[in-house]
């Protein structure tokens, strides 16, 4: 590992909250193995200006390998700050890592850690247990007396992040006591249009009101960090504010981020030493 240079990676934000949560996680993970551990992410958070984030300027993905080849590094580690498999992590980064190959760089080696969650196996639930874990959190807070959840990630371009989501959803429903948390629902903030990413609803502009959801509701937060849809203010608490106007009488809350809880950091130590043992990343372009 000593040649090997190792990288937290999330999608990116124009947010510096963000930013700022993902080197938190990479530095609480170098903790956890052993390894200095670099928050890069794959685009967007270069335009966060530094005086925002303590002056230390955000990095993205390929600026970042470049730099890195330049001090004679070759060989990087991903671990992916992604819940599912995302198109970001299985088509994107790939691609790119091909086409610095191409362009050159025969020496570079990409390995790429499993996401965080794993639906082939339905015993490990730690991620779920995270979700309990900060509904029940939210719950103790209030005067919320039974309350319906609602699992809210994004939304996706790829049916197998949803999948995630539904899976997730599935153990927390099996995992709360139902005679307090009568209903469980996955939902995503958005969809693109068409009826190809149907498979994103229920939105939760659409479950928040509706029946079961009119009077309690916990709003479960499958969302690593904060930024533009999950911070304060941001599109997720505004689905909410504009569903309480709509239903007088709704009481709902939202759960801290994934980020916030200790027990991501032991799922990401296991994908980690899972990807070291991977191979590195190619990418053949699929047949049509």
């Amino acid at each position: 590992m000593s040649d090997m240079c190792c990288l937290l990676t999330d999608n990116g934000s124009f947010r510096a909250e963000a930013t700022l949560s993902l080197r938190s996680l990479a530095e609480r993970l170098g903790e956890k193995v052993g390894q200095t551990i670099y928050p890069v992410s794959l685009l967007h958070s270069t335009k966060v200006s530094p005086a925002k984030l303590n002056d230390i300027p955000a990095e993205i993905f390929e600026p970042f390998i470049l730099k890195k080849r330049e001090e004679g590094i070759n060989r990087f580690l991903v671990t992916p700050m992604f819940f599912g498999p995302s198109a970001a992590i299985k088509e994107y980064m790939p691609q790119r890592v091909e086409a610095l190959r191409a362009e050159g760089w025969d020496e570079l080696e990409v390995r790429i850690a499993p996401c965080v969650v794993e639906p082939l196996d339905p015993s490990d639930t730690r991620m779920a247990q995270i979700l309990v874990d900060q509904i029940q959190a939210t719950r103790a807070g209030t005067n919320l007396k039974n309350p319906a959840v609602a699992v809210v990630d994004h939304g996706a371009p790829r049916i197998k992040v949803t999948e995630v989501r539904n899976h997730l959803a599935d153990q927390v429903r099996s995992l709360l006591p139902k005679e307090d948390y009568p209903l469980v629902t996955a939902c995503s903030m958005e969809r693109r249009e068409g009826d190809e990413y149907a498979y994103n609803e229920p939105l939760l502009e659409n479950i928040i009101g509706s029946e079961g959801y009119r009077d309690e509701v916990i709003v479960s937060m499958l969302f690593a960090s904060p930024g533009r849809h999950a911070g304060p203010g941001g599109d997720v608490a505004q689905i909410c504010k504009e569903a309480a106007g709509q239903h007088p009488g709704l009481a709902w809350e939202m759960t801290d981020l994934v980020a916030t809880h200790d027990g991501i950091i032991d799922i990401l130590a296991e994908r980690f030493h899972q990807g070291e043992k991977s191979e590195p990343v190619r990418w053949i372009e699929p047949v049509a």
